[in-house]
C-alpha cells in the first residue's frame, strides 16, 4: 500500500485532510479492513444500479461507474478473496444516488485488477493507534510469506502465515487404511493422500514469490511427503518443486491440526528462519505472558478492568512492562470505547511500556482474544486487582431469580 500522492505524510495526518491510498498487493486489504472504521468516510469509485421503468411499464436495470462518498456504517472483511465491503450512507449527491441513501463500497485486489485507490477520511482525528497501522500497512519491510502444511495420515492443512495474519487455505481429508496387510496397500493408500495434498499446495499458493515451506506433522508423514514431492520433482525433471523439495522444513507436532501450528512456529528449526518476523516475537511475548501468569506472581494479569487499573498505577511501564491488545477492539462500532484502548495504549508509551497489538487472525492473537482481548505483563506485582469485580459478582448472584442486564 502507499499513498497516492507524495505531498502526504505522517507529520500532517489530521481530521481536516483525508488520506489517498492506493493498493499494491493482497495483504494491503488486511490492512484497509484495520484502518477503516465505524464514522470514518471513504470516497471510492464504485458502481450503483438503478432501475428504469419504461413508458410501457418494463423495468429493466442499468449499472454506473461513479465516485461516491460514504460515512461507515459496517465493514466484511473476506479475506479469501482479499476484498473488503464498506456499507454506509451517501454524502454527496449526484445523478444516480442521494444524500442519505446506503450504499456499499467493495475494495478487493487481484492479478487482473488495476490498483484501486481509495481515499479515507477520520473525522474523530488520527489516533496513535491508527497512525501505527496506517505506518505497518506502507511499510516496505514486507516479509515473505510462509507456507505450513501441518498434517497427519489423511488429513493436512495448507496454511499461508504472512506479517499480519495466518490464513488457512485449503484443508484435505482422505481415507487412509489404519489396517494395512501389505506394503503395497500402504503406498497405494498413502500415495493417493499425498498426491490430493501436493495438488493442493500448487494450486492454491502463489508460488511466483519465494515461499518457505513447513512441513509438520506427528512421527514420519511430514517427512514422508516431503520424499513424495522429491520423487515427483526427479521424475517430471521439475527444477521448481526439487527446490521446493530442498528447501522444505520438517518439523515435528503432536497432531496434524491447524491449532498445532503455535508447536510450528515455536520449533528451533522454524525459530531460526523467523527470527526477525514480527509474529515470531509476538508468539514469544505471550509465551513469557503465560509463563509469568503459571508462576502466579502478581505480574501477569488478563481482563479489561485488572489490566486498566494497573495501567492507571502506572505498573505497565519502564523496566519490563507490555500491554497486549487485539486488533479487533480497535473495530468496535462504540467510538468511546475505541478511545478508552487507544488510551490505554498511549498511557504505557508515555510510561516507557511497550503495547503490542496482535491481530485477530494470527494465533498470538487468538490466544489473547481467549483472555477477552487484553493483557499486560506488569514491571512490578500487583494482586487483588480483580477483587473489585469478584465482590460486584458476588453481590449480583446474592438476590436469588435476580437478572442483571
Amino acid at each position: 500500500m502507499r499513498f497516492t500522492s507524495l505531498k502526504q505524510s505522517f507529520a500532517n495526518l489530521n481530521a481536516e485532510d483525508p488520506v489517498g491510498l492506493m493498493i499494491t498487493d493482497s495483504e494491503d486489504m488486511w490492512h484497509c479492513h484495520n484502518l477503516v472504521q465505524v464514522g470514518d468516510v471513504v470516497k471510492a469509485p464504485t458502481v450503483r444500479k438503478t432501475q428504469i421503468v419504461s413508458d410501457t411499464g418494463t423495468v429493466s436495470s442499468k449499472f454506473y461507474h461513479i465516485n461516491l462518498a460514504i460515512k461507515v456504517i459496517s465493514t466484511f472483511f473476506d479475506p479469501l478473496v482479499s476484498e473488503l465491503r464498506i456499507a454506509g450512507q451517501v454524502l454527496n449527491e449526484n445523478d444516480y444516488v442521494a444524500v442519505g441513501q446506503h450504499h456499499t463500497i467493495t475494495l478487493k485486489y487481484g492479478k487482473d485488477n488495476t490498483q484501486p485507490t481509495f481515499m479515507l477520511h477520520k473525522p474523530q482525528g488520527w489516533d496513535s493507534v491508527a497512525v501505527q497501522m496506517l505506518r505497518e500497512a506502507l511499510s516496505d519491510e514486507k516479509p515473505d510469506a510462509m507456507v505450513a502444511v501441518v498434517m497427519q495420515e489423511g488429513l493436512a492443512n495448507i496454511c499461508l502465515i504472512t506479517k499480519a495474519r495466518t490464513l488457512i487455505k485449503q484443508r484435505i481429508e482422505s481415507s487412509v487404511s489404519k489396517k494395512r496387510s501389505t506394503s503395497k496397500e500402504i503406498d497405494s493408500g498413502l500415495k493417493s493422500f499425498f498426491d490430493k495434498t501436493l495438488t493442493a499446495l500448487l494450486t492454491a499458493i502463489d508460488w511466483s514469490s519465494p515461499r518457505t515451506l513447513l512441513l509438520a506433522s506427528p512421527g514420519f508423514v511430514a517427512q514422508n511427503f516431503r520424499s513424495f514431492i522429491k520423487d515427483r520433482a526427479d521424475r517430471t525433471a521439475d527444477k521448481s518443486l526439487q527446490k521446493l523439495a530442498k528447501d522444505a522444513v520438517v518439523v515435528h507436532t503432536s497432531t496434524g491440526h491447524v491449532h498445532s501450528l503455535n508447536e510450528v512456529l515455536k520449533s528451533p528449526e522454524v525459530q531460526k528462519t523467523m527470527s526477525n518476523t514480527k509474529y515470531t516475537s509476538e508468539t514469544a511475548m505471550m509465551d513469557r505472558f503465560y509463563e509469568k501468569f503459571r508462576r502466579d506472581d502478581g505480574r501477569a494479569w488478563y481482563g479489561v478492568k485488572p489490566v486498566t487499573k494497573a495501567i492507571l498505577e502506572g505498573a505497565v511501564g519502564r523496566g519490563g512492562g507490555v500491554l497486549f491488545v487485539n486488533n479487533s477492539l480497535f473495530r468496535s462500532m462504540d467510538i468511546a470505547e475505541r478511545k478508552k484502548y487507544v488510551a490505554l495504549v498511549d498511557k504505557v508509551k508515555e510510561d516507557g511500556g511497550e503495547a503490542l497489538v496482535l491481530s485477530s487472525d494470527h494465533e498470538s492473537g487468538q490466544r489473547l482474544d481467549a483472555l477477552g482481548g487484553i493483557a499486560a505483563i506488569l514491571t512490578y506485582p500487583l494482586h487483588d486487582l480483580d477483587e473489585d469485580e469478584e465482590e460486584e459478582n458476588a453481590n449480583d448472584g446474592s438476590a436469588e431469580g435476580t437478572t442483571v442486564i
